[in-house]
Protein backbone atom coordinates (compact mmCIF):
# COMPACT_ATOMS: atom_id res chain seq x y z
CA UNK A 1 0.00 0.00 0.00
CA UNK A 2 3.01 2.23 0.91
CA UNK A 3 4.59 1.43 -2.49
CA UNK A 4 1.76 2.59 -3.90
CA UNK A 5 0.83 5.71 -2.41
CA UNK A 6 4.12 6.57 -3.19
CA UNK A 7 4.14 5.66 -6.95
CA UNK A 8 0.68 7.70 -7.24
CA UNK A 9 2.61 10.87 -4.90
CA UNK A 10 5.96 10.60 -7.67
CA UNK A 11 2.92 10.70 -10.84
CA UNK A 12 1.12 13.83 -9.70
CA UNK A 13 4.10 15.32 -8.79
CA UNK A 14 5.27 14.66 -12.43
CA UNK A 15 1.75 15.62 -13.70
CA UNK A 16 2.41 18.63 -11.67
CA UNK A 17 5.60 19.75 -13.27
CA UNK A 18 4.32 19.20 -17.00
CA UNK A 19 1.19 21.44 -16.31
CA UNK A 20 3.89 23.77 -14.70
CA UNK A 21 6.02 23.62 -18.16
CA UNK A 22 3.28 24.50 -20.10
CA UNK A 23 2.35 27.67 -18.11
CA UNK A 24 2.64 30.82 -20.68
CA UNK A 25 5.06 32.52 -17.96
CA UNK A 26 7.23 29.41 -18.23
CA UNK A 27 7.77 29.20 -21.69
CA UNK A 28 8.34 32.65 -22.47
CA UNK A 29 11.16 32.55 -19.51
CA UNK A 30 12.49 29.76 -20.90
CA UNK A 31 12.90 31.35 -24.47
CA UNK A 32 14.23 34.30 -23.13
CA UNK A 33 17.19 32.19 -22.31
CA UNK A 34 17.77 31.18 -26.02
CA UNK A 35 20.83 32.36 -27.83
CA UNK A 36 19.04 34.54 -30.30
CA UNK A 37 15.52 35.22 -31.27
CA UNK A 38 15.62 33.03 -34.13
CA UNK A 39 15.77 30.00 -31.78
CA UNK A 40 13.40 31.62 -29.15
CA UNK A 41 10.41 31.53 -31.89
CA UNK A 42 11.85 27.90 -32.69
CA UNK A 43 11.35 26.99 -29.39
CA UNK A 44 8.13 28.88 -29.34
CA UNK A 45 6.27 27.18 -32.51
CA UNK A 46 7.31 24.30 -31.11
CA UNK A 47 5.95 24.48 -27.47
CA UNK A 48 2.68 26.39 -28.63
CA UNK A 49 0.97 23.46 -30.14
CA UNK A 50 1.35 21.24 -26.59
CA UNK A 51 -0.45 23.72 -25.05
CA UNK A 52 -4.28 22.57 -24.25
CA UNK A 53 -5.27 25.44 -21.88
CA UNK A 54 -6.69 28.75 -24.17
CA UNK A 55 -5.59 31.58 -21.72
CA UNK A 56 -2.08 30.07 -21.97
CA UNK A 57 -2.11 29.21 -25.73
CA UNK A 58 -3.17 32.30 -26.43
CA UNK A 59 -0.47 33.91 -24.36
CA UNK A 60 2.08 32.39 -25.92
CA UNK A 61 1.14 33.07 -28.85
CA UNK A 62 1.01 36.84 -28.25
CA UNK A 63 4.47 36.96 -26.76
CA UNK A 64 6.01 34.50 -30.34
CA UNK A 65 4.32 37.56 -32.56
CA UNK A 66 5.96 40.57 -30.64
CA UNK A 67 9.69 38.75 -31.21
CA UNK A 68 8.38 38.15 -34.62
CA UNK A 69 6.94 41.86 -35.54
CA UNK A 70 10.65 42.90 -33.74
CA UNK A 71 12.56 40.48 -36.41
CA UNK A 72 10.59 42.32 -39.16
CA UNK A 73 8.50 38.98 -40.09
CA UNK A 74 5.36 40.73 -40.82
CA UNK A 75 3.86 38.12 -41.99
CA UNK A 76 4.56 35.57 -39.37
CA UNK A 77 3.53 37.92 -37.11
CA UNK A 78 0.36 38.59 -37.86
CA UNK A 79 -0.36 35.28 -38.04
CA UNK A 80 0.03 34.97 -34.56
CA UNK A 81 -1.62 37.70 -33.24
CA UNK A 82 -4.91 36.73 -35.79
CA UNK A 83 -4.39 32.95 -33.93
CA UNK A 84 -4.30 34.41 -30.54
CA UNK A 85 -7.48 36.59 -31.50
CA UNK A 86 -9.13 33.55 -32.51
CA UNK A 87 -9.03 32.16 -29.02
CA UNK A 88 -12.03 32.95 -26.61
CA UNK A 89 -9.90 32.83 -23.32
CA UNK A 90 -8.69 34.97 -20.44
CA UNK A 91 -5.33 36.58 -20.02
CA UNK A 92 -2.93 33.73 -18.67
CA UNK A 93 -1.51 34.83 -14.99
CA UNK A 94 1.83 36.74 -15.19
CA UNK A 95 1.43 37.72 -18.60
CA UNK A 96 0.62 40.92 -20.40
CA UNK A 97 -2.67 42.12 -20.93
CA UNK A 98 -4.46 42.52 -24.07
CA UNK A 99 -7.97 42.69 -25.56
CA UNK A 100 -8.37 40.41 -28.42
CA UNK A 101 -9.82 43.43 -30.64
CA UNK A 102 -6.12 44.67 -29.32
CA UNK A 103 -4.70 41.65 -31.27
CA UNK A 104 -6.66 42.26 -34.28
CA UNK A 105 -5.53 45.79 -34.74
CA UNK A 106 -2.19 44.10 -34.04
CA UNK A 107 -2.49 41.86 -36.68
CA UNK A 108 -3.54 44.72 -39.08
CA UNK A 109 -0.57 46.65 -38.46
CA UNK A 110 1.50 43.50 -39.05
CA UNK A 111 -0.23 43.04 -42.65
CA UNK A 112 0.14 46.27 -43.85
CA UNK A 113 3.87 46.83 -42.77
CA UNK A 114 4.16 43.89 -45.00
CA UNK A 115 2.60 45.75 -47.57
CA UNK A 116 -0.52 43.22 -47.35
CA UNK A 117 -3.35 45.59 -47.61
CA UNK A 118 -6.23 42.92 -48.49
CA UNK A 119 -5.19 40.64 -44.88
CA UNK A 120 -5.68 43.73 -43.36
CA UNK A 121 -8.93 45.26 -44.82
CA UNK A 122 -10.14 41.46 -44.01
CA UNK A 123 -9.03 42.06 -40.37
CA UNK A 124 -10.78 45.52 -40.26
CA UNK A 125 -13.82 44.10 -41.63
CA UNK A 126 -14.32 41.29 -39.12
CA UNK A 127 -15.88 41.74 -35.53
CA UNK A 128 -13.80 43.97 -34.58
CA UNK A 129 -15.50 46.49 -36.52
CA UNK A 130 -18.66 46.34 -34.34
CA UNK A 131 -16.49 47.28 -31.13
CA UNK A 132 -17.48 49.64 -28.55
CA UNK A 133 -14.34 50.70 -27.37
CA UNK A 134 -13.44 53.83 -28.71
CA UNK A 135 -9.86 53.76 -28.71
CA UNK A 136 -10.61 50.41 -31.20
CA UNK A 137 -12.25 52.44 -33.35
CA UNK A 138 -10.43 55.16 -33.91
CA UNK A 139 -7.43 52.99 -34.92
CA UNK A 140 -9.96 51.09 -37.39
CA UNK A 141 -10.49 54.75 -38.68
CA UNK A 142 -6.85 55.40 -39.15
CA UNK A 143 -5.71 51.68 -40.37
CA UNK A 144 -8.28 52.09 -42.72
CA UNK A 145 -6.55 55.50 -44.31
CA UNK A 146 -3.08 53.13 -44.02
CA UNK A 147 -4.54 50.36 -46.32
CA UNK A 148 -5.86 53.13 -48.49
CA UNK A 149 -2.26 54.75 -48.55
CA UNK A 150 -0.82 50.91 -49.33
CA UNK A 151 -2.53 50.88 -52.29
CA UNK A 152 -1.56 53.98 -53.61
CA UNK A 153 0.34 54.29 -57.17
CA UNK A 154 0.27 57.69 -57.59
CA UNK A 155 0.35 60.87 -56.14
CA UNK A 156 -3.08 61.68 -56.94
CA UNK A 157 -4.48 58.39 -55.11
CA UNK A 158 -3.03 60.39 -51.75
CA UNK A 159 -5.63 63.17 -52.17
CA UNK A 160 -8.70 61.58 -50.59
CA UNK A 161 -6.54 59.64 -47.52
CA UNK A 162 -5.20 63.00 -47.16
CA UNK A 163 -8.46 64.88 -46.96
CA UNK A 164 -9.84 62.28 -44.47
CA UNK A 165 -6.92 62.53 -42.49
CA UNK A 166 -6.80 66.21 -42.57
CA UNK A 167 -10.36 65.98 -40.72
CA UNK A 168 -9.46 63.29 -38.13
CA UNK A 169 -6.75 66.14 -36.96
CA UNK A 170 -9.30 68.03 -35.41
CA UNK A 171 -11.41 65.40 -34.16
CA UNK A 172 -11.72 64.25 -30.53
CA UNK A 173 -12.44 60.67 -30.99
CA UNK A 174 -9.56 60.86 -32.86
CA UNK A 175 -7.35 61.95 -29.90
CA UNK A 176 -5.64 58.37 -29.06
CA UNK A 177 -3.96 58.37 -32.42
CA UNK A 178 -3.58 61.91 -33.39
CA UNK A 179 0.46 61.53 -33.51
CA UNK A 180 0.12 58.54 -36.02
CA UNK A 181 -2.05 60.81 -37.76
CA UNK A 182 -0.18 63.95 -37.87
CA UNK A 183 2.90 61.97 -38.72
CA UNK A 184 1.51 60.81 -41.65
CA UNK A 185 0.37 63.59 -43.05
CA UNK A 186 3.97 65.00 -42.53
CA UNK A 187 5.50 62.01 -43.89
CA UNK A 188 2.71 62.18 -47.44
CA UNK A 189 2.97 66.24 -47.66
CA UNK A 190 6.70 67.37 -46.25
CA UNK A 191 4.67 70.48 -44.77
CA UNK A 192 6.55 71.50 -41.67
CA UNK A 193 3.76 72.41 -39.54
CA UNK A 194 2.33 69.10 -39.00
CA UNK A 195 5.96 68.18 -37.91
CA UNK A 196 5.58 71.41 -35.53
CA UNK A 197 2.39 70.30 -34.04
CA UNK A 198 4.09 66.77 -33.33
CA UNK A 199 6.76 67.88 -31.24
CA UNK A 200 4.25 70.67 -29.88
CA UNK A 201 2.06 68.64 -28.60
CA UNK A 202 3.40 65.31 -28.52
CA UNK A 203 7.22 65.78 -27.45
CA UNK A 204 7.98 62.29 -25.92
CA UNK A 205 6.15 60.80 -28.07
CA UNK A 206 8.08 58.05 -30.19
CA UNK A 207 6.52 60.36 -33.61
CA UNK A 208 8.07 63.39 -31.90
CA UNK A 209 11.65 60.97 -32.38
CA UNK A 210 11.29 60.43 -35.84
CA UNK A 211 10.91 64.05 -36.38
CA UNK A 212 13.08 65.03 -34.33
CA UNK A 213 15.83 62.61 -36.25
CA UNK A 214 16.16 60.65 -32.91
CA UNK A 215 14.47 57.21 -34.49
CA UNK A 216 13.90 56.43 -38.06
CA UNK A 217 10.95 54.65 -39.90
CA UNK A 218 11.38 51.38 -40.72
CA UNK A 219 11.55 50.49 -44.47
CA UNK A 220 8.40 48.56 -44.66
CA UNK A 221 6.57 48.24 -47.78
CA UNK A 222 3.98 50.89 -46.95
CA UNK A 223 6.46 53.41 -45.22
CA UNK A 224 8.90 52.90 -48.26
CA UNK A 225 6.72 52.65 -51.26
CA UNK A 226 4.13 54.54 -51.11
CA UNK A 227 4.03 58.05 -53.48
CA UNK A 228 4.16 61.31 -51.68
CA UNK A 229 3.44 64.82 -52.30
CA UNK A 230 6.56 66.35 -50.49
CA UNK A 231 9.73 65.33 -48.76
CA UNK A 232 9.18 65.74 -45.19
CA UNK A 233 12.90 66.40 -43.86
CA UNK A 234 14.13 64.96 -40.20
CA UNK A 235 15.62 67.19 -37.32
CA UNK A 236 19.44 66.44 -36.69
CA UNK A 237 18.50 64.83 -33.49
CA UNK A 238 17.46 65.71 -29.90
CA UNK A 239 17.06 69.49 -29.99
CA UNK A 240 18.33 70.38 -33.05
CA UNK A 241 15.28 70.71 -35.51
CA UNK A 242 16.48 71.77 -38.98
CA UNK A 243 19.23 74.34 -37.59
CA UNK A 244 22.06 73.24 -38.97
CA UNK A 245 22.14 73.98 -43.10
CA UNK A 246 22.37 71.28 -45.22
CA UNK A 247 25.65 72.35 -46.89
CA UNK A 248 27.08 71.84 -43.46
CA UNK A 249 25.35 68.25 -41.75
CA UNK A 250 28.47 66.57 -41.46
CA UNK A 251 30.89 68.99 -42.65
CA UNK A 252 33.18 68.55 -39.63
CA UNK A 253 32.30 65.15 -38.59
CA UNK A 254 31.25 66.57 -34.98
CA UNK A 255 28.14 63.95 -35.03
CA UNK A 256 25.59 66.65 -35.61
CA UNK A 257 22.70 63.96 -36.19
CA UNK A 258 21.95 62.32 -32.96
CA UNK A 259 19.77 58.69 -33.52
CA UNK A 260 18.12 56.71 -31.51
CA UNK A 261 21.02 53.63 -30.74
CA UNK A 262 20.18 49.90 -30.10
CA UNK A 263 20.83 48.96 -26.85
CA UNK A 264 23.64 46.28 -27.71
CA UNK A 265 25.56 49.61 -29.35
CA UNK A 266 24.80 51.36 -26.49
CA UNK A 267 26.49 49.20 -24.30
CA UNK A 268 29.74 49.26 -26.50
CA UNK A 269 29.58 52.86 -26.46
CA UNK A 270 29.57 53.15 -22.86
CA UNK A 271 32.21 50.84 -22.58
CA UNK A 272 34.25 53.21 -25.00
CA UNK A 273 33.29 56.03 -22.54
CA UNK A 274 34.43 54.36 -20.07
CA UNK A 275 38.03 53.69 -21.35
CA UNK A 276 38.30 57.27 -22.67
CA UNK A 277 37.26 58.41 -19.08
CA UNK A 278 39.80 56.27 -18.06
CA UNK A 279 43.26 57.83 -20.37
CA UNK A 280 41.44 61.58 -19.89
CA UNK A 281 40.99 63.65 -17.23
CA UNK A 282 38.14 65.64 -18.59
CA UNK A 283 35.58 64.78 -21.49
CA UNK A 284 33.65 67.93 -22.98
CA UNK A 285 30.06 66.26 -23.50
CA UNK A 286 27.73 67.85 -26.58
CA UNK A 287 24.03 67.84 -26.15
CA UNK A 288 23.43 70.03 -28.45
CA UNK A 289 23.93 72.66 -31.88
CA UNK A 290 21.92 75.46 -32.44
CA UNK A 291 22.17 78.71 -34.69
CA UNK A 292 19.51 80.49 -32.26
CA UNK A 293 21.40 81.32 -29.31
CA UNK A 294 17.81 81.19 -27.20
CA UNK A 295 17.23 77.64 -28.15
CA UNK A 296 20.73 76.23 -26.58
CA UNK A 297 19.81 78.90 -23.34
CA UNK A 298 16.49 76.68 -23.26
CA UNK A 299 18.17 73.25 -23.64
CA UNK A 300 20.82 74.36 -20.93
CA UNK A 301 18.38 75.99 -18.88
CA UNK A 302 16.06 72.50 -18.80
CA UNK A 303 19.11 69.72 -18.28
CA UNK A 304 20.22 72.12 -15.21
CA UNK A 305 17.14 72.00 -13.96
CA UNK A 306 17.35 67.90 -13.85
CA UNK A 307 20.75 68.34 -11.61
CA UNK A 308 23.55 68.94 -14.33
CA UNK A 309 25.76 71.94 -14.75
CA UNK A 310 25.84 72.68 -18.40
CA UNK A 311 27.16 75.97 -20.06
CA UNK A 312 26.54 77.48 -23.42
CA UNK A 313 28.98 78.01 -26.04
CA UNK A 314 29.29 79.92 -28.99
CA UNK A 315 31.78 78.96 -32.16
CA UNK A 316 31.68 80.49 -35.57
CA UNK A 317 32.09 78.36 -38.60
CA UNK A 318 34.18 78.83 -42.36
CA UNK A 319 31.20 80.32 -43.95
CA UNK A 320 30.92 82.59 -40.90
CA UNK A 321 27.77 81.38 -39.54
CA UNK A 322 28.03 81.37 -35.36
CA UNK A 323 26.89 78.48 -33.62
CA UNK A 324 25.94 77.89 -29.83
CA UNK A 325 26.78 74.56 -28.64
CA UNK A 326 25.60 73.43 -25.14
CA UNK A 327 28.07 71.40 -22.93
CA UNK A 328 28.89 69.64 -19.79
CA UNK A 329 32.37 69.13 -18.24
CA UNK A 330 32.45 65.61 -17.96
CA UNK A 331 35.36 64.43 -15.34
CA UNK A 332 34.76 61.38 -14.48
CA UNK A 333 33.03 59.28 -16.80
CA UNK A 334 30.12 59.19 -15.47
CA UNK A 335 27.90 62.10 -16.77
CA UNK A 336 27.06 60.67 -20.38
CA UNK A 337 24.92 57.87 -18.68
CA UNK A 338 23.36 59.47 -16.37
CA UNK A 339 22.93 62.68 -19.34
CA UNK A 340 21.69 58.75 -21.24
CA UNK A 341 19.41 57.85 -18.59
CA UNK A 342 17.61 61.52 -18.25
CA UNK A 343 16.61 60.69 -21.75
CA UNK A 344 19.54 63.35 -23.82
CA UNK A 345 21.73 61.78 -26.54
CA UNK A 346 25.31 62.87 -25.78
CA UNK A 347 28.60 62.67 -27.80
CA UNK A 348 32.08 63.78 -26.92
CA UNK A 349 33.60 66.25 -28.48
CA UNK A 350 37.04 68.08 -28.35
Amino acid sequence: MKKLVATTASLFAILNLFGAELKAKNITAEAAKKQDVDQAIHYLKNQVSKITEPSEKRAVYIFMASLQEQLSLYGDAQISYASAASIAALDAEDMPKKSNEQLVLDAVRCALSGGDADTADSYLNSAVRNSKNPKVQAYIKLYSQWSRLCRAQTAEDLQEPILLLQAYRGMESMSYVQPAVLLTLWYLTGDKSYSVEITGRYPKSMEAAVVNGDAQLLPTPFWFFVPKKGIAEQGTGSYAVAELPKDEQNADGNGAISLAIPDSVKNTTKAEDSNAASTSTTSKLQLGLFRTQSNADALSKEVNKKGFNSYVSSETRASGTTYYLVLINDSDGSVADKLRNNGYECYVVE
